[in-house]
C-alpha cells in the first residue's frame, strides 16, 4: 500500500495563511477546524483549504512545506493561482530586493 503525503495551505479567519503537511489531509483539516490541532490556527478558526499538493514521500512534503513557509504572501498567492511565471518573477525580485529600488 502506498502512502500519499500532502502539503496544504489554509486561509484562516483573519485572512492569514497556514502551511502544513500531513499523510491524511481530510483528518488534518478536521483537526484544524475543530480546534483539536493546537498552534497557529487554533485561535484563527474557521479555516478554509486553499491549496493542496500531493507528494510520494514525507521528506518531499516536509521540504516543500518549509520552502513555501519562507515565501512572501504574494508568492504563495501566485502559486495558489497556478501563476508560475509570477512565482518565478517574485523569486527573482526577492533575490534582488536588497539592491533594487523601493
Amino acid at each position: 500500500m502506498t502512502t500519499t503525503f500532502w502539503v496544504y495551505i489554509l486561509q484562516c479567519s483573519d485572512g492569514s495563511y497556514y502551511t502544513g503537511h500531513t499523510d491524511n489531509l481530510e483528518a488534518r483539516l478536521h483537526q484544524h477546524d475543530a480546534g483539536t490541532f493546537e498552534g497557529y490556527t487554533h485561535s484563527r478558526r474557521p479555516v478554509k483549504l486553499v491549496y493542496q499538493q500531493m507528494f510520494s514521500t514525507r521528506e518531499d512534503a516536509f521540504a516543500a512545506e518549509w520552502k513555501i513557509k519562507g515565501w512572501s504572501r504574494k508568492k504563495k498567492e501566485a502559486m495558489m493561482r497556478g501563476d508560475w511565471g509570477e512565482v518565478s518573477r517574485l523569486a527573482r525580485g526577492h533575490a534582488h530586493a536588497s539592491t533594487g529600488s523601493a
